[in-house]
């Protein structure tokens, strides 16, 4: 599993962040285009995207790796 993609606010922007890592792999101008960048890291690497609001809190998570911990239904 490679690592979880945060989308994070990034100046007058968002950027695309991997976890522990201390730079953004790219700057973009919206939320949706830097969601978009992460999605496509994380279906590459089978990890998650974490989605922050612009206070810092996440707001969702998606998976596109194995989950192991499925929802029941």
């Amino acid at each position: 599993m490679g690592k979880n993609q945060h989308v994070v606010p990034h100046g007058d922007g968002w950027g695309v962040r991997g976890e522990g890592n201390q730079r953004v792999t790219g700057i973009y101008d919206t939320q949706q285009k830097a969601f978009e960048r992460a999605r496509e890291i994380a279906i590459n690497q089978g990890s998650e995207v974490l989605i922050h609001r612009p206070n810092g809190q996440i707001r969702e998570r998606n998976t596109y790796g194995d989950d192991p911990f499925p929802p029941k239904g």
